[in-house]
């Protein structure tokens, strides 16, 4: 079984500032919502906890049990699952939030459908990466890729492509050295 960088840094990152969500991600993630919202490839919880007042139901999946023990121990309802492969009826979030975790997944394309087959017509996935066209970033890149990680990094056009599906629209934005792809999936 190949190493897992995340089950071995799940307890440094798990102490990292608690996130709070700020106007962007409230706006852009059109929240509060009724319904359910899935943090997917959400690690610890970090985001997920900070986001369980503004959803029916918040859901945390990741592929790694390192990380999901800390969403546990958070109270959060946490889901062992590969994001191109999550165990959820389609069309059941109404909300998806991807923050700083699509350029670790296997396969962008798959787990773009995914997001897609999962979310509830009306919904609205968002994807925040970081900026690949910032210096900073392409540093960050480079050292994850020393480090043998998994990483692939997409510009925000590049991950709006994916999703490019009829009765979908996508939005990008941009806020510090973070790229926001809004995807919304239009009532048929």
């Amino acid at each position: 079984m190949p190493f897992d960088h995340f089950d071995f840094i799940a307890g440094l990152y798990n102490r990292l500032e608690d996130y709070v969500p700020g106007p962007m991600m409230m706006r852009l993630a059109a929240l509060p919502v009724a319904g359910r919202l899935l943090d997917a490839g959400g690690g610890t919880g970090r985001v997920a906890r900070a986001l369980r007042g503004q959803a029916g139901q918040v859901v945390v999946a990741d592929l790694s049990g390192g990380m999901l023990r800390h969403a546990r121990r958070k109270g959060l309802a946490a889901v062992w699952a590969a994001v191109e492969r999550l165990p959820f009826e389609s069309g059941s979030f109404e909300r998806i939030i991807m923050m700083d975790a699509f350029h670790h997944v296997f396969d962008q394309r798959q787990t773009a459908a995914e997001m897609l087959r999962l979310l509830a017509p009306g919904g609205r996935i968002v994807v925040i990466e970081p900026d690949i066209r910032r210096l900073a970033v392409k540093v960050v890149a480079l050292f994850e890729k020393l480090l043998l990680m998994r990483s692939h990094f997409l510009s925000a056009e590049q991950i709006a492509a994916l999703f490019d599906r009829p009765n979908v629209r996508a939005v990008i934005a941009y806020e510090a050295s973070s790229a926001w792809v809004v995807i919304e999936k239009t009532r048929e």
